[in-house]
């Protein structure tokens, strides 16, 4: 592993021949768009909306690579997690008339959290190891299963969904689309990041990156390795609910739709373009989406096909960068990482 060949090359007394992380100046410069993205399109209303619900869809990206660049787990399944929490908290405010950010959020988290473990005790921790197909249509049917059953309950609005969704708010002030909203979706977006930044490069990480390069060596280590990937499922289940949540205040509305198989890929693809396994590639991923499909809906000569030009253009990208975009700036041994005090010569 690269983390092998860096240790062994300090001991020598050498270093690591041109190796220089791209990562943290990919990241600063994103964060430096993000908060100045509102002053730029500050007469744009439209786009202050579009580019909060990027921002939100982010998390459901981030919770995906949790999942599958850290821990090798290929769920079809986020957006339940996603839309289940986003019902949660709409039914909260319908039926007890209550949206309080101190209460709600954590409420949402909870519920994806919650429900993430109960799939992973299920999917992860039988007696023998799941196949990744095996994990991949479990998740894929449990959304699936989800979807379909919202569509009929009347009691959570059936096909038509939950609309009018109370406005989240702290006390008496309340966030409605906008400048506030953007920023509250960008303070929690940071948030998530870091901790899955940190959780990336904590002794947790280090076993997640072996499962990665040898799953079989590190079981017979004595790892619990379907452990520790039920943790990690269960926290990017959690990080999905905050997603659905917020997903749910910033539209007014939550649907079956939400929750099922069509999100769900489209959580894979965020991911698989931007580059996974960097945390910050499928939010690059969900920006390019994003946006893409909002250009190319509004060109009245495509408006009949331009969901085909936008396959295209995913499929063409995965095809022949198959590490996604971030894939052509950082090297494998960056996006893998490298763990430990790195010791100065002389």
């Amino acid at each position: 592993m690269a983390v092998v060949a860096e240790r062994v090359s300090e001991r020598r007394g050498t270093r690591s021949p041109a190796f220089r992380r791209v990562l943290p100046y990919i990241e600063g410069g994103a964060l430096v768009v993000a908060l100045i993205v509102p002053m730029v399109l500050s007469e744009r209303t439209d786009l202050i909306t579009l580019a909060t619900n990027v921002l939100i869809l982010s998390l459901l990206a981030i919770s995906f690579d949790l999942c599958w660049g850290l821990s090798g787990i290929m769920s079809f399944g986020q957006a339940l997690f996603f839309g289940v929490a986003g019902y949660a908290i709409a039914l909260v405010g319908r039926d007890l008339e209550f949206s309080e950010l101190w209460g709600t959020l954590p409420l949402a988290m909870l519920v994806g959290l919650l429900l993430a473990a109960l799939f992973a005790a299920f999917l992860l921790l039988g007696r023998k190891p799941p196949t990744t197909i095996f994990v991949a249509l479990g998740t894929l049917t449990g959304a699936y299963a989800a979807e379909r059953l919202v569509s009929g309950w009347q009691y959570v609005g059936a096909g038509n969904g939950l609309s009018s969704v109370k406005l989240l708010k702290i006390g008496a002030y309340e966030f409605v689309e906008g400048v506030a909203f953007y920023f509250l979706a960008l303070a929690l977006l940071i948030l998530i990041y870091v901790g899955a930044r940190f959780l990336k490069r904590s002794q947790l990480g280090l076993v997640l990156a072996g499962m990665r390069q040898n799953e079989e060596r590190l079981a017979f280590f004595g790892y619990r390795v379907q452990l520790f990937k039920a943790v990690v499922f269960s926290l990017a289940g959690l990080v999905a609910g905050l997603g659905g949540a917020l997903y749910s205040y910033h539209q007014g509305f939550i649907g079956p739709g939400n929750m099922g198989p069509g999100l769900s890929t489209t959580a894979v693809l965020y991911s698989l373009l931007g580059g996974s396994g960097t945390l910050i590639g499928p939010v690059f991923g969900a920006v390019t989406v994003e946006v893409l499909s909002y250009v190319l809906s509004d060109i009245d000569a495509i408006k009949p096909i331009w969901p085909v030009i936008l396959g295209l253009i995913l499929l063409g990208v995965v095809m022949f960068q198959p590490k996604g975009i971030l894939g052509l700036f950082v090297s494998d041994r960056e996006r893998i990482g490298s763990y430990g005090r790195r010791r100065r010569d002389g």
